[in-house]
């Protein structure tokens, strides 16, 4: 494909809103993913440079919480092993999905991914950052890691957001521990797909270094920000990239 100024105005400025996005409650490649798509990328090559900027935004969100000590590296762990191991299959199973299946998995994934992310009730806090050590914990941590992080080596969207839900709802964490838990999961998922994607040549270096660049400025601004009302920004803009998607997708690919 041919870069050229309008890549950048395209991916750049939503790239930094996705991380700032992903920082807060993740779905933060609702945005990322669709921005590049947006702007020409092949769906291949769209979704292993969107593993480029995300494993750099995250890195930066993950090594805040690491600091505040949200973090449990007793869960983290065998959750980040389960991790790789679904995220590799995931990954490889995408580098061999034509490029036509995955327009129409977009099609259909995409809507009920943007539902759940903008669904004012999933969500419950419970306000703890203590974690209970038993076997549901570690079970609900490993099963959610190794099946979400498949899904995110072969489509990627909505990650944090499943990984967040999972530990809240199932494993009846505080939504910080969560998201700490979380995001040490998702770099996880990102890298392993990284370099699967890097090893089969489908990264575009020159549009994903500078996004993720932006991607880790939002990152880092959203990380360290406490936003009551993030998300009346959050959801428009969700929207509205959504809507550019759909209709980029019908009338290149289905009409």
């Amino acid at each position: 494909m041919t870069i050229t100024a309008l890549t950048y105005l395209i991916c750049c400025p939503l790239l930094f809103l996705a991380g700032l996005v992903d920082s807060i409650g993740g779905g933060g490649g609702l945005i990322s993913l669709p921005a590049y798509l947006l702007a020409g990328l092949p769906v291949h090559t769209a979704i292993a440079t969107n593993k480029l900027s995300s494993a750099c935004g995250t890195t930066v969100s993950t090594v805040r919480f690491i600091k505040e000590g949200l973090i449990n590296w007793g869960i983290a762990v065998p959750s980040i092993i389960a991790a790789i191991i679904g995220s590799s299959v995931g990954a490889r199973l995408s580098l061999v999905i034509p490029e036509k299946v995955l327009v129409y998995i977009l099609v259909v994934v995409l809507p009920v991914t943007a539902f759940v992310v903008l669904n004012r009730k999933i969500f419950k806090d419970n306000g703890s950052t203590e974690v209970v050590h038993d076997k549901k914990t570690y079970v609900t941590a490993v099963l959610a890691a190794l099946i979400i992080g498949f899904y995110d080596g072969v489509y990627g969207p909505g990650t944090g957001t499943f990984l967040i839900i999972a530990f809240t709802v199932f494993a009846k964490l505080g939504v910080k521990t969560a998201n700490g838990q979380t995001k040490a999961i998702n770099l996880t998922t990102n890298i392993t797909s990284l370099v699967i994607f890097i090893l089969h040549g489908q990264v575009l270096f020159a549009v994903g270094l500078p996004c993720a660049l932006c991607n880790m400025a939002g990152n880092y601004i959203g990380s360290g920000l406490v936003m009551k009302n993030g998300i009346k920004v959050v959801r428009p803009s969700i929207i509205a990239v959504l809507g550019l998607l759909a209709v980029k997708i019908v009338t290149e690919h289905i009409i």
